[in-house]
C-alpha cells in the first residue's frame, strides 16, 4: 500500500466498526424465544413493521452497486443509464398486487421462500426446485458486485499493492460480514440499513448541492456531459452516448425498465425481506413509499454527469480503465478528505446490507428446497437454520472467490444475467398467486425454454472487453429492434406455458396437489396471545 488516504481510511474505518457492532448487538433486538429456527433466523421474527421493513427493504433494493453502476452507467453513455429510474415507478404497481398475497400465503403456511410457495401451490418438489436453483445462481454475481463496490472504494483510497496486502481489507470486510450474519441472521442488515440510508441519504443530498457549485452550475455540467458523450468512442467509431434517447435506444430503455421491474419483486433477497413483514399491510404502505427511493436514484444518476464534467475525474477513470470508478473518484477529488471518507463508507456499508440479505435469501433457498425437500424431509427446524448459517457462509466465500479470480465485467455482465435468470420464475410465483391455470409441467417447460434461451443470447453478445456475455440486450426477433434479452425469454417462456399447458389439460395430465385456500392469500396475522404478567406484551416479549 502507497499514498494511502489516512483520513478517509481513519473514518472509513470507523464507521465499519460501529457497523460491526451494531450487526453483532442485532442478536439480541426483538428476538424471540430462539434464534435456531428460519423464521426467526432467516426472516428477523416475521415481525417488522412499515418503518423496519422500509429500511430494510430500501437496504435490499439499492445497493453498493446501484451506487456505483448507475452513475458509471450514465458517465459511460448518457440518458441510456436513467433506465434504473422508471422501473421503480413500473415495479412497484406490481409489487403492490403481488407482495401482500405472497405475504398472507407464506404466513399461513409458514412458507420461508418463494419455491416453497411454488411447490406448495402446484405440488412440485421440481417446479419449486427449479425456482431455487434460479434464485441462487442468480444471487452469486449480485454478492459479488457487493464486494466489488467495496473494492472501488478501497483503491480510490489508496488501498492497492499485491497478493494479500491488496485484498486483506476485502477479507477483514468479508470477515465481519459472515460473523454478525451467522450471528444474528436477518436482525443484523435490518438494523444497520438505518444506518446505511442515513449516510447515503446524507452524502447525496449534499453531492447535488455541492458538487454544481464547484462544477459552474447545472448549466456547464449538461453542457461539458453533452460535448463529451458526442465525442466518437475509439471502440466503436460512434458517439458513446447522449442526454438524450433516440430511435436508436428507445427499445433498449423501455425493455430494461419493463423487464427489471418484473424481476424486482421476486429475486429471493427482495422476497425475504417482504416475508419479514409482521403484517399484510406492511407490504403495501411500502409499495407506497418506497418510490421515494426512486429519486434518490434519480439524483444518484445525475452523479454521473458531474463525473463527465470534472476533468480530474475523467483523467483518473481513464487511467484506470474502468468507469465503475467515476463516482469514487469524484468523491475523492471534489470532497473534503473527511467528507470522501464518509461518503466512500456510505458505499461500503450499502454493500453490506445487501449482501448479508443476499446470502441469507440464497442459504435458506437451498435449505428448504434443497436439502429439507430432497435430502432431509424430516430435518428439525434448529438443524435447518444451522444448515442454512453454514450455507450463507459458503455463499459469501464464493462471491469472495468469484471477485478476486475473475475479471470485474465479467461480474457485471453476470449480474446482469441473472435478471434474465430470475424473470423466467415470474409466471410460477407472481401468476401462481393469482391462479393455478399453468399446469404445473407446463410451467417448467417454460422456465426451461426460457433459461435456455436468455442464456444462450446472452453467452452470444459481445462488448470491446469480452466475447461472451457481453451485454444485456440483442435484436427482438420479428421486431426489428434492439431490446433487454430478459423480456424477450420471458415472452418465450409465456408461449410455452400457455401452449403446453393447453395441451396438457387436453390429454388430463395430473395436475399436482394445491396446499393452498383461497383465504390463504387475504390472511392477515393475528393478534398474538398477552402474557399473564403483562397485558400489553405477547408471549415472545413483543409488543401487541
Amino acid at each position: 500500500m502507497k499514498d494511502v488516504e489516512g483520513v478517509e481510511l481513519a473514518i472509513f474505518i470507523a464507521v465499519f466498526a460501529v457497523v460491526t457492532v451494531v450487526g453483532f448487538a442485532a442478536a439480541r433486538w426483538r428476538r424471540g424465544q430462539t434464534l435456531m429456527h428460519l423464521d426467526e433466523w432467516g426472516l428477523g421474527g416475521r415481525g417488522f413493521g412499515t418503518f423496519v421493513t422500509w429500511f430494510l427493504l430500501g437496504g435490499d433494493l439499492y445497493t453498493a452497486y446501484t451506487f456505483v453502476a448507475v452513475p458509471s452507467a450514465v458517465f459511460a453513455g448518457g440518458a441510456m443509464g436513467f433506465w434504473a429510474v422508471p422501473y421503480g415507478a413500473i415495479a412497484y404497481p406490481i409489487v403492490f398486487l403481488v407482495g401482500p398475497r405472497l405475504w398472507s400465503v407464506a404466513h399461513r403456511h409458514g412458507y420461508v421462500t418463494a419455491a416453497d410457495f411454488v411447490r406448495g401451490r402446484f405440488g412440485s418438489k421440481s417446479l419449486g426446485l427449479a425456482v431455487a436453483l434460479t434464485g441462487i445462481l442468480a444471487m452469486m454475481p449480485y454478492i459479488a458486485l457487493q464486494l466489488v463496490g467495496i473494492q472501488a472504494v478501497l483503491t480510490v483510497m489508496g488501498v492497492t499493492g499485491s497478493g494479500w496486502a491488496k485484498d486483506l481489507p476485502l477479507f477483514i470486510a468479508f470477515g465481519l460480514l459472515a460473523a454478525y450474519t451467522y450471528t444474528s441472521g436477518l436482525r443484523a442488515p435490518a438494523l444497520i440499513s438505518f444506518v446505511k440510508d442515513a449516510l447515503i441519504y446524507l452524502v447525496i443530498i449534499v453531492a447535488v448541492v455541492y458538487i454544481p457549485t464547484r462544477l459552474g452550475g447545472w448549466d456547464s455540467i449538461f453542457g461539458t456531459a453533452e460535448t463529451a458523450l458526442a465525442r466518437p468512442n475509439p471502440a466503436t467509431g460512434k458517439p458513446a452516448g447522449s442526454l438524450f434517447t433516440n430511435d436508436m435506444t428507445h427499445w433498449a430503455y423501455g425493455t430494461l425498465a419493463l423487464g427489471s421491474s418484473l424481476a424486482l419483486f421476486i429475486y429471493p433477497h427482495t422476497v425475504t425481506g417482504a416475508l419479514a413483514a409482521g403484517r399484510r399491510d406492511v407490504i403495501r404502505r411500502n409499495a407506497a413509499l418506497l418510490p421515494a427511493y426512486s429519486l434518490l436514484l434519480g439524483l444518484l444518476a445525475l452523479l454521473g454527469y458531474m463525473a463527465l464534467a470534472h476533468p480530474g475525474t475523467v483523467a483518473a477513470v481513464k487511467a484506470a480503465g474502468n468507469p465503475q470508478l467515476a463516482v469514487p473518484e469524484l468523491f475523492e477529488q471534489v470532497f473534503p478528505s473527511w467528507f470522501a471518507g464518509l461518503a466512500f463508507a456510505a458505499i461500503g456499508v450499502g454493500a453490506l446490507v445487501p449482501a448479508a440479505i443476499m446470502s441469507i435469501a440464497a442459504s435458506n433457498l437451498f435449505t428448504r428446497n434443497v436439502y429439507a425437500a430432497f435430502l432431509r424431509p424430516d430435518a428439525t427446524p434448529e438443524e435447518e437454520t444451522r444448515v442454512s448459517q453454514l450455507v450463507s457462509l459458503l455463499v459469501k466465500l464464493g462471491a469472495l472467490v468469484f471477485v478476486l479470480g475473475f475479471d470485474k465485467s465479467l461480474a457485471i455482465n453476470l449480474q446482469l444475467l441473472g435478471g434474465i435468470w430470475v424473470v423466467q420464475t415470474f409466471p410460477a410465483i407472481a401468476i401462481g398467486l393469482f391462479t393455478r391455470w399453468p399446469h404445473r409441467w407446463a410451467l417448467l417447460a417454460g422456465w426451461a425454454a426460457g433459461m435456455a434461451y436468455g442464456t444462450m443470447t446472452a453467452y452470444g453478445t459481445s462488448s470491446p472487453t469480452q466475447r461472451h456475455f457481453g451485454s444485456p440486450l440483442d435484436d427482438i426477433p420479428f421486431v426489428g429492434h434492439t431490446g433487454y434479452i430478459a423480456l424477450t425469454a420471458f415472452a418465450l417462456n409465456m408461449v410455452v406455458v400457455v401452449a403446453v399447458t393447453l395441451l396438457l389439460r387436453a390429454v388430463r395430465a395430473p395436475e399436482g396437489q394445491d396446499e393452498t385456500n383461497p383465504d390463504d392469500y387475504l390472511a392477515d396475522a393475528d393478534p398474538a396471545p398477552a402474557a399473564p404478567d403483562d397485558p400489553g406484551r405477547s408471549l415472545t416479549g413483543r409488543p401487541v
